[in-house]
């Protein structure tokens, strides 16, 4: 009965965590915004998917000029793009594009089109599924080299030219480095300009953009015929891996209508500056909270210094007792459901707390809160 799956959805979103609420501070996806989701109820509604233009016109022609209009934000005059279903897809995208434009054969005769043992390159601190890239295509993990980062998380641009040059010494082929612009525990900010010039020099891709066409187009003809009354260049089926794409582009169609460009520029400001009233009321409690770094982005890493660790010198052995407490502290929140913040472990660290402000809801009493 209607009465009982009313009552179902209630039960559903009562038991499920509420990513919406100004004291969610556990990951970069969070808040909730009522134009966006009014616009995923409109796509719903539609109920059309992504692959041609006769069948969904209208968010075809959308995602069109938003992603034209985010290509000119970053000054690229051409270009093509697409919405991908989240950053590994995406990922996977610029690797296969990456290949693709250096070696073009490789499409139709797979490692034969190879001229040796490819080697790509990204920095310890970058997200999982660059080196997962390497696993699905083919490449191996093993030749996913690691780059080392400093001490707040950005690569080592000497370290990156050291081993192309020792991959180079091997007999590999560089060809795709991965440059991280706010990296996912520690929201750090690679090198752009100098990973650049070293891709440059050495002739390898630098994750940018693709050429998506020509590295995915299979022109399966009962979808991407080439005799329709429109001009196909607006059917971007064939452009992708999953053909039935989601219609992404409605929900930021209208919440960008909504905002404006200075809109979104104002509310990153405030996140901004809600990020540097939480660095002055922990600086404030320097007792109770150790601050990692300081943040290059949204999110601040942390310890909380139970009351036997403080006035005790900060040594390994009492970063080893902080990293024993975030879990403890974590399963108590979450058992009473007053708060989440993320943590975890680093290369240099045992488990530190992240906070990550991104949610328009969060004001200074929710920082306070926190």
């Amino acid at each position: 009965p209607l009465q009982q799956l009313i009552e179902d959805c209630a039960t559903t979103l009562k038991y499920q965590v509420k990513t919406g609420h100004p004291h969610f501070f556990n990951q970069l996806s969070n808040g909730l915004d009522l134009i966006s989701m009014a616009g995923e109820w409109l796509t719903a509604t539609a109920n059309t998917n992504m692959f041609t233009y006769e069948i969904a016109p209208v968010f075809i022609l959308m995602e069109t000029v938003v992603l034209t209009k985010m290509r000119e934000i970053i000054g690229w005059s051409g270009g093509d793009s697409i919405l991908a279903p989240g950053g590994s897809i995406s990922n996977l995208y610029a690797f296969l594009a990456a290949r693709h434009k250096m070696f073009p054969n490789y499409k139709e005769h797979g490692s034969r089109g190879l001229p040796g043992n490819l080697a790509m390159f990204t920095s310890d601190q970058c997200h999982y599924s660059i080196k997962s890239c390497a696993a699905v295509c083919g490449l191996g993990t093993d030749h996913c080299i690691v780059v080392p980062s400093d001490e707040h998380g950005r690569m080592i641009t000497s370290e990156l030219e050291r081993l192309i040059l020792e991959r180079k010494a091997k007999g590999d082929i560089p060809f795709f480095v991965n440059a991280t612009a706010g990296t996912t525990v520690l929201g750090a900010f690679d090198d752009i300009n100098t990973i650049a010039d070293i891709c440059q020099k050495y002739n390898c891709w630098m994750h940018v953009d693709g050429l998506l066409i020509s590295c995915n187009q299979m022109s399966a003809e009962y979808l991407f015929m080439t005799d329709k009354q429109y001009d196909i260049s607006y059917d971007t089926g064939d452009k992708v891996i999953q053909c039935g794409r989601h219609n992404d582009i409605f929900k930021l169609w209208l919440q960008w209508r909504a905002k404006g460009t200075e809109g979104f520029e104002q509310q990153q400001d405030r996140l901004m500056e809600l990020v540097q009233y939480q660095l002055k009321r922990i600086r404030a409690q320097s007792d109770r909270f150790h601050l990692i770094m300081e943040p290059e982005c949204v999110n601040v890493s942390f310890w909380y210094v139970p009351k036997r660790l403080r006035g005790v010198p900060h040594d390994a052995r009492k970063e080893t007792e902080l990293g024993k407490i975030c879990p403890i502290i974590k399963g108590r929140m979450m058992q009473k459901g007053t708060l989440m913040v993320g943590y975890q472990p680093d290369d240099r660290r045992p488990n530190f707390f992240r906070s990550i402000i991104s949610s328009a809801a969060v004001n200074e009493a929710d920082v306070d809160f926190m």
